[in-house]
């Protein structure tokens, strides 16, 4: 098994332009995608993730241990994500705009079957509260820890542990339920 690249946060944090370019290329589709999913239009996703990542190099040194800079990371895309909401006096929404599934099936048939199949978890998928959808979207897609989403979304470990639980069970049902 292949070892991971050491992330450059020592050189980050002495504001080395090299160590944010190698953290910038790691995070930056990641965290789009994650806010993309909470905020639901792309300027202002790119515009988020880009504040994300100006609020890091101010506040690196806040960092208290450099294997969790991802969980920092996306902990700070969340609040931005939240600060946005409050600044427009709503909710996050529920909507049903998912970012495209990368397809890589060569035939146009496939192509089509996959397109129609990705369309229908799209719509079952944004039948999920918020909540639930952001942590599906950092355990399954991200790959991040029950406690390392606690810490991204500031919700206590058992708060989280329910909505993967729940979300599980509801997007389960709405599976079968579905023709």
């Amino acid at each position: 098994m292949a070892e991971l690249p050491t992330l450059p946060i020592a050189g980050a944090r002495e504001g080395a332009p090299d160590a944010w370019r190698v953290l910038f290329r790691r995070y930056q589709l990641p965290l789009y995608v994650f806010v993309q999913e909470l905020v639901r239009h792309e300027q202002t996703s790119l515009d988020l993730v880009q504040e994300t990542f100006i609020r890091a190099v101010r506040h690196l040194t806040s960092l208290r241990d450099d294997a969790k800079f991802g969980s920092w990371l996306f902990g700070i895309a969340h609040q931005q994500c939240l600060q946005h909401f409050r600044r427009a006096g709503r909710e996050l929404p529920s909507g049903d705009n998912l970012p495209d599934l990368p397809d890589d099936t060569p035939g146009p048939a496939q192509l089509l079957i996959r397109e129609d199949m990705a369309a229908e978890v799209r719509k079952l998928f944004a039948q999920l509260p918020p909540q639930q959808r952001a942590v599906l979207v950092l355990h399954f897609m991200e790959d991040f820890s029950l406690e390392d989403i606690a810490n991204v979304t500031g919700a206590p470990l058992g708060t989280v542990k329910s909505r993967l639980h729940h979300a599980k069970r509801a997007l389960k049902k709405l599976l079968e339920e579905h023709p």
